[in-house]
């Protein structure tokens, strides 16, 4: 798999740099929590933020939200004390207009600026929903104006055509050093019958090569059809890449028969997807690990993390201590094989949080950072660390409690860091907004040391 090397798209790198670490590293666990930006709805730029949110050069925070359909930037105050001062960049229009609808993963930046996310439905493809024509949805590119004051500019890279090609796109997209972006389906692929009652075969892994030249279309490849049964299902996107093009990643149900939650059958699988040596030749799947819902959790719903030694990281957001949700770590034991520790397991009481739905971060001196969807003191969710202490142990603390309006609600993205140590995500229901009825809209968040 030869691909050019394109300076724009280098700060993508091999698998064990992967991680941007912190410049500062927090060791109180009394974290202070800002509300950065409730979404009220409407003309606003939706509600229910999808993903997390994501930095540009200048500070400024970009996101999208998955109800009314829109992307926004949060620009910093310049003042300290100030609000956060929000603008919607654009709001996506449909399949009838052959454009994207309804984000279900957050954004990717690359070095010039330009914005890059996927819709679940949407774009010119044949798929239906209960009878309805709704699209297969699309990965689009959002390129920032040329002018001060000018508009954004929304370009939709690839449709997909049918299932067959992918269906709901889902996560967060990846780059490798050549501008190859790389992503998931949770449907769609060809394979598998059991997945769901109401969407076609089992999601894919696929990879979008960019134009040789300017005016020419995207070119879409499945990488990988998933089959259900012992093969994994549903596929979720923040994939990484080692130095010889592999790609890492988990499912959210299949691998084994012992799992059934809302339709989805199967505890779920952690794998990777293999080159072929030619660049034509079919891409070989390994199972890295199969959940069980036994101590080791089920369901992983968040991509990967990978630190210096090539041990992953990640969460399971059911089984084990009464479903509330595990962290796991898999590392490569040689001889083909990769053994799983669970390295914390949140308790029945849900006072540490419960069921998280996101990825992990980790900063320079090896604490893990993430988001529970669930339980903490309200039941609203809350942000937690997990440190090492020791050799085998680990202590997790909540480094903040999800109050519920007009604080956020069900935190399910993962957190990025700032250059001073600071953490940003979203939660997906409460805030102040009005219009979405009891939940809330949801909201844009800071926490700090």
């Amino acid at each position: 798999m030869a691909h050019r090397s394109n300076p724009r798209f280098n700060t993508h790198l091999p698998l064990m740099c992967l991680l941007v670490l912190a410049l500062a590293s927090p060791v109180s666990a009394e974290w202070k929590e800002k509300v950065l930006y409730s979404f009220q709805g409407g003309a606003d730029a939706g509600s229910v933020p999808a993903g997390g949110v994501v930095f540009d050069k200048q500070g400024n925070l970009y996101g999208v939200t998955s109800d009314g359909g829109g992307v926004y930037q949060l620009r910093p105050p310049a003042k300290k004390g100030d609000p956060w001062t929000e603008s919607v960049l654009y709001v996506f229009k449909g399949n009838t207009d052959g454009d994207g609808a309804t984000p279900e993963g957050g954004l990717i930046i690359d070095s010039v600026g330009n914005l890059y996310g996927t819709t679940a439905y949407g774009g010119t493809g044949n798929c239906l929903l209960l009878g309805t024509l709704v699209g297969c949805g699309t990965v689009y590119e959002l390129s920032p104006p040329k002018h001060k004051g000018g508009s954004w500019t929304e370009t939709v890279l690839y449709s997909f055509l049918s299932a067959k090609q992918g269906y709901f796109p889902w996560g967060n997209l990846t780059f490798d050093s050549a501008g190859n972006l790389y992503g998931a389906t949770q449907f769609g692929g060809g394979h598998g019958t059991t997945c769901d009652a109401y969407y076609e075969y089992c999601g894919t892994v696929f990879e979008l090569t960019p134009p040789k030249k300017k005016g020419w279309k995207w070119t879409e490849k499945v990488l990988h059809g998933f089959e259900s049964g012992k093969d994994g299902a549903n596929p979720n996107g923040g994939l990484i890449l080692d130095s010889k093009g592999a790609i890492f990643g988990t499912t959210y149900a299949g691998g084994t028969q012992n799992c059934t939650y809302q339709g989805y059958v199967g505890c779920g699988t952690a794998f990777k997807l293999s080159p072929s040596s030619s660049n034509d030749g079919d891409w070989t799947e390994k199972q890295l690990y199969v959940f069980t819902a036994g101590d080791d959790g089920s369901n992983p719903n968040g991509g990967l993390i990978v630190d210096a030694t090539g041990a992953l990281y990640g969460t399971g957001g059911g089984g084990a201590n009464e479903g509330q949700g595990v962290i796991f770590r898999l590392k490569n034991a040689g001889g083909g094989r990769w053994e799983n520790t669970t390295m914390y397991t949140f308790p029945s009481d849900g006072q540490n949080g419960s069921s998280p739905m996101a990825g992990l971060v980790l900063d320079a001196e090896g604490t893990f950072y993430g988001t529970a969807s669930g339980g903490g003191a309200v039941g609203d969710g809350t942000a937690f660390r997990l440190r090492p202490v020791g050799k085998s142990s680990w202590e997790c603390a909540v480094i903040y409690d999800f109050k519920g309006a007009p604080d956020g609600s069900y935190p399910a993205s993962a957190l990025i860091f700032d250059p001073a140590g600071n953490l940003y995500g979203t939660t997906r229901y409460s805030g102040s907004g009005q219009a979405c009825g009891n939940y809330g809209c949801g909201t844009v968040f800071e926490v700090s040391p």
